[in-house]
């Protein structure tokens, strides 16, 4: 069974690994084998199709097939889903003794640190994630993962930090949840490019830019090892670097070129600068922040020490 396991593609895993992260089961019956089973409410459809056939390579499934339940708790008395089921096989049996080793779900750490990518996170956040926004503005980013042990979430918590510098807290419904909005936007950046396009309301697209806008008094904050003299002057000067921090996030490098700076620079002492910022600096910080939810003076740093 471990064979089978080994042998299977990489896309494969990272897939099969974020649903079963989010909505995925492996159930077994008494005298029967393993199956692999998920299903979706009959608005995501096309997510259940899609799911169904890029696993469908890998493991035998059947076809997604309708069902209604009634439930008298729900307000309409039913509820109306698409569900899909594995055959018999010798990948979905090693699953079910790694995911499942006492007969109740829990996380094989060792696999799931092998396997994850930014798509297991992009099918993890697809099936289980719930994005919160008002007015335009992230609020934040949940995956619900009550399921799970708190401990197995605490494990989660630290694993995403580890590997994507991704800070979630731990909720009081044992859900993990992350609420910074430069982390949101970063979230969302790493599962853009997997993204189903069913899928889309749980992202958002950034705020229409003002351009031409006019010069304006505010408040910087920089680290007292930048040495400044010449407040307005010299930090609207920096600023001019700007639009090759525009360019650095259309190439899509600009979290991998400022890294240490984004992700690990923290804790630093600040100065403040009351300074009146031009209006063409203005509009290119204020593209940035709509792009990347950076504050102005975390821009206006980068342009001092990244660049």
């Amino acid at each position: 069974m471990k064979s089978a396991w080994v042998k299977a593609p990489n896309d494969f895993k990272a897939k099969i690994t974020g649903k079963l992260l989010g909505d995925g089961a492996i159930t077994k019956q008494a005298g029967r084998s393993a199956r692999f089973k998920f299903n979706h409410t009959y608005k995501d459809y096309k997510w259940c199709y899609y799911c169904y056939n890029q696993l469908a390579h890998s493991i035998p499934l059947s076809e997604p097939k309708f069902n209604k339940t009634i439930d008298s708790r729900l307000k309409k008395g039913y509820s109306l889903q698409y569900y899909v089921q594995s055959r018999v096989s010798d990948v979905i049996c090693y699953l079910r003794n790694r995911w499942y080793p006492e007969g109740k779900k829990s996380l094989p750490c060792d696999l799931i640190q092998e396997c994850f990518t930014e798509q297991t996170l992009a099918w993890w956040y697809m099936d289980d994630g719930h994005f919160k926004i008002e007015r335009n503005i992230p609020k934040k980013i949940v995956l619900s993962t009550d399921s799970f042990t708190s401990e197995e979430n605490k494990w989660l918590i630290d694993f995403l930090y580890k590997k994507y510098k991704l800070s979630f807290n731990l909720d009081n419904q044992n859900r993990i949840i992350l609420y910074d909005q430069f982390q949101i936007i970063y979230f969302l950046n790493l599962i853009k490019p997997y993204l189903h396009e069913s899928m889309y309301r749980k992202t958002f697209s950034s705020r229409p830019i003002l351009f031409n806008l006019s010069a304006k008094r505010t408040t910087i904050y920089l680290p007292i090892s930048i040495h400044i003299t010449s407040p307005t002057k010299e930090i609207n000067s920096q600023l001019k670097l700007l639009p090759k921090l525009v360019e650095y996030y259309k190439k899509g490098v600009f979290y991998k070129k400022f890294e240490k700076l984004l992700f690990l620079d923290h804790g630093k002492k600040k100065k403040s600068y009351q300074i009146v910022i031009n209006g063409i600096n203005l509009s290119n910080l204020q593209l940035l922040k709509s792009l990347t939810g950076l504050t102005y003076s975390k821009l206006t740093e980068l342009c001092f020490i990244g660049t």
